[in-house]
């Protein structure tokens, strides 16, 4: 299993500017930052994992659209924690208030929050122990529901503020109960 590669930054302190800069010059590469400054080098997704977070990305921006109470980012999009981490999850959600809340100048780069929703979809090369810790961290940030989409295994972990991880196997969709009111992931191209 291949794991990003972890660079620890511990002589090469960079601020949030220098960082964004990296990212910006480096656009054939996918970094984030733990809280510790590390970076983590993300290595690409095969075929199967893109095609699989296309419909994800597809299917959340087309409830957002019709129902038009939120913003939503895919893979690309980073977020600066409130933990100082900086973080891109697989597809994301953030109410509308949040988003008009931010500055033009804060919507050009790392946005500094955290989303209100995440999914984080695990690809043949993801450590599942890393992406568990990944959704922990974005709950202790003010996520407020999570999910962990692991193909392999056809399971879903369900992260909620205050409350134990659900597990599902083979579910069939996804509620986004009343974060994401009335949107429901199919998850029949994921499962193939």
């Amino acid at each position: 299993m291949i794991n990003p590669l972890e660079i620890n930054c511990d002589s090469l302190q960079m601020t949030d500017e220098q960082f964004f800069q990296l990212c910006q010059d480096n656009r054939d590469l996918s970094f984030e930052r733990n809280s510790n400054g590390d970076i983590l080098i993300m290595p690409p997704t095969g075929g199967k994992t893109s095609n699989r977070n296309s419909s994800i990305n597809y299917q959340l921006y087309a409830w957002n659209l019709k129902n038009k109470l939120g913003v939503t980012f895919d893979s690309s999009g980073g977020f600066t924690l409130p933990n100082k981490a900086d973080r891109s999850p697989d597809a994301s959600w953030i109410p509308l208030e949040k988003w008009n809340n931010l500055t033009p100048q804060q919507r050009q780069k790392f946005l500094p929050l955290c989303p209100d929703f995440v999914i984080e979809l695990r690809s043949p090369s993801d450590s599942l122990k890393t992406l568990q810790n990944k959704m922990k961290e974005y709950l202790e940030n003010g996520t407020k529901l999570g999910w962990l989409i692991n193909p392999k295994a056809k399971q879903v972990e369900i992260y909620r503020q205050g409350k134990e991880v659900e597990i599902l196997d083979n579910p069939t969709t996804l509620s986004g109960e009343d974060i994401l009111p009335n949107f429901v992931l199919d998850l029949e191209s994921i499962w193939l």
